[in-house]
């Protein structure tokens, strides 16, 4: 049984879903959100609020000004995109604590939470994770 608790009590320290990233950003919690797809994908459709830095470009010099105090939750398209997880792993690197949202925008849209871009809301999901 320890096993298992060990388990989930890892599982929830590097993951995150749609309600507590919701829950975290509207009570005001320093959280950044980061879209680690590509621009284009972003302009499309983004979690309001979130910044877009692609998660081939993260780096000291693309991160320089984000608060490192702050619990960093990367996003992509969802269950078949994998930026999310480069994103999270290249935050990681660069010294962040940082949290991944699992389902990504897809799970957020499921959830009825709203979403900003060109295409804000829709049903039609692409990756962008370039």
């Amino acid at each position: 049984m320890d096993e298992q608790i060990d388990h989930y009590e890892a599982k929830l320290a590097f993951e995150t879903d749609s309600w507590d990233v919701k829950v975290s950003l509207e009570s005001g919690e320093s959280i950044i959100v980061i879209d680690a797809r590509s621009p284009e994908a972003y302009q499309k459709e983004h979690i309001p609020g979130a910044i877009n830095i692609p998660h081939r470009k993260m780096n000291e010099e693309t991160t320089k000004g984000l608060n490192r105090a702050a619990l960093v939750v990367t996003y992509c398209d969802g269950i078949g995109c994998n930026a999310s997880t480069k994103g999270a792993l290249n935050m990681t690197k660069l010294g962040f604590r940082v949290k991944e949202l699992i389902g990504g925008l897809d799970w957020w849209k499921r959830d009825g939470h709203k979403t900003e871009g060109a295409v804000s809301n829709s049903k039609a999901a692409t990756c962008g994770c370039e």
